[in-house]
């Protein structure tokens, strides 16, 4: 066990993006299209962290055009180029699934102050 945790130690950001729970953030992922590579924004709400180490991943969810759009990014992947803070959002709950069930105005979260 000791040398898979050397090997995911080399796989881990050093410099981790911070953010928590209800913040919205804006994620740069990179996207390969046969020869060619371009970097795709998706900007939305944190609703879950899990995992640590190399495992970490973080779920994002947006709306777009009516239609909610969630997904997962793993947090020291390569990939993942940066991910930026756009607001601290203000919760009590680890898990924001219940905003899967929310519409309008219900499924926003409160700005921290």
């Amino acid at each position: 066990m000791d040398a898979l945790k050397t090997i995911a130690a080399d796989s881990v950001k050093a410099d981790a993006p911070q953010f928590a729970i209800g913040d919205t953030v804006k994620v740069s992922v990179n996207i390969r299209e046969g020869q060619r590579e371009r970097i795709q924004m998706f900007e939305g709400t944190v609703i879950a962290k899990r995992g640590s180490g190399v495992a970490e991943t973080f779920t994002v969810r947006r709306v777009a055009y009516g239609v909610g759009v969630e997904r997962v990014f793993p947090l020291h992947s390569p990939n993942v180029r940066k991910v930026e803070v756009i607001r601290r959002g203000k919760v009590r709950r680890a898990k924001l699934y219940y905003l899967r069930d929310r519409v309008g105005k219900a499924a926003k979260v409160k700005e921290q102050v």
